[in-house]
């Protein structure tokens, strides 16, 4: 893993050595020293909970690939996952602290998510009904899918001022909804309580010390109903955008234990609708200015919670759906494996891709399935690559000297 996490550094910078008008180069690789190390599932994507009329831009690219409706029997969907040997999808978005379980004691009607002119990000609450959660995990099964799902932390709470929502969290229909899972055998690899909350939040945000407190009361559901097992899953949060004192206090009021694994989200190219879209993409000097979130989350967790790993839960380049025309095309790829090495540098353990299908960024595309190029530079095909330049290193005790491609494509 360490050697893997060094060539997603080197590949990343393969646009910038071929820019120069240069046939040949020299990269110095220690391969005695680590600089960090992910989780073996390092790579992830998520599937969102917007339906098809979720639209931006006057253009809807959500298509049907909502964890409700996405085509679970498309041979093409089945086989790009499997593709990864195992791979760790994160379901969750925006609509996901509006998902109701319908299961046990729910005090909500459950319907389907439809447009709300005063609904959060303009849409009613929805519905998550058993059987489309039994059909998710016999799928999930069948591709070895490892499972994050994201559970709705504002169920219960009310709306207080601006986007602050305030009241205790209700976890009835959350416990209901692990217990069921847990009666049906589904091995879910983590549970991510809520989605941007943290900090001001988007759309709506919850304190610091309020959402530590619940940390502490999820953990000990999650500690209780899975007493016995073989297999306890992480608790993962707040899938919010890094704010160092909101993350610190977080850390502090919810304390030692609680909370697994870190999670942030990251859109540093913006809107999607951004004319300067691709120029971004291509300047080293405004993809490196993210370091400083990743370099303060690592000294975050490194001082407030230690027993904690920092993850990125989402991350999508540009927000708001994604680039039309950019953001599934080749051009991208400069972006997400340039991130993908900044995350490994930093100590980051899991890096989830929003998204696998669905809206402009999927690594597949929304209404054929067919992979985008993003998709290559994620599944086997990158670890063949892998092995192929391993096999053409010739190390010595000091340097690597590595030949590089020249712009004609010859070796």
């Amino acid at each position: 893993m360490e050697f893997g996490m060094i060539l997603i550094l080197f590949v990343a910078s393969i646009p910038t050595i071929l820019a120069e008008d240069i046939s040949y180069g020299t990269i110095v690789v220690d391969g005695t020293t680590s600089i960090a190390q992910t989780d073996d599932n390092f790579v992830c994507a998520t599937i969102d909970w917007w339906p098809h009329d979720k639209c931006d831009y006057k253009q809807c690219s959500w298509h049907y690939t909502s964890t409700i409706i996405l085509d679970l029997s498309h041979p093409i969907l089945t086989k790009a996952i499997q593709a990864f040997n195992r791979l760790r999808i994160r379901i969750g978005g925006s609509l996901q602290d509006q998902v109701l379980y319908n299961v046990g004691n729910l005090k909500s009607p459950c319907h389907p998510f439809r447009k709300m002119k005063h609904g959060l990000f303009g849409f009613s609450k929805g519905c998550l009904q058993m059987k489309r959660w039994d059909e998710l995990n016999h799928f999930f099964n069948a591709t070895s899918v490892m499972l994050t799902f994201g559970l709705n932390a504002l169920y219960g709470r009310h709306k207080l001022k601006g986007s602050l929502w305030g009241g205790e969290w209700d976890s009835s229909n959350a416990e209901d909804f692990i217990k069921y899972s847990i009666s049906k055998g589904y091995q879910i690899d983590s549970w991510e309580y809520g989605n941007e909350l943290s900090g001001n939040g988007v759309g709506a945000h919850v304190h610091a010390d309020r959402y530590g407190k619940d940390l502490i009361h999820l953990k000990k559901i999650i500690k209780e109903l899975y007493k016995g097992s073989q297999f306890e899953p992480l608790l993962v949060a707040p899938g919010g955008f890094f704010n160092q004192q909101w993350f610190t206090k977080l850390l502090q009021v919810s304390g030692s234990n609680v909370l697994d694994a870190i999670s942030h989200h990251i859109y540093n190219l913006g809107a999607g609708s951004d004319p300067k879209l691709v120029s971004k993409i291509l300047d080293p000097n405004h993809l490196n200015k993210v370091a400083n979130t990743f370099i303060n989350l690592a000294r975050t967790v490194q001082t407030h919670g230690p027993w904690s790993s920092a993850w990125v839960g989402e991350s999508g380049g540009a927000y708001n759906s994604g680039g039309p025309h950019v953001s599934d095309t080749f051009v991208n790829s400069f972006w997400y494996l340039d991130q993908l090495g900044m995350a490994s540098k930093y100590h980051t353990k899991v890096y989830c891709r929003q998204t696998l299908i669905g809206g402009n960024y999927g690594l597949l595309n929304a209404t054929t399935y067919v992979p985008n190029p993003d998709y290559y530079r994620t599944t086997k095909y990158m670890e063949k690559l892998f092995k192929k330049l391993k096999r053409s290193i010739r190390v010595s005790d000091i340097d690597t000297q590595i030949r590089v491609v020249n712009l004609k494509g010859e070796e």
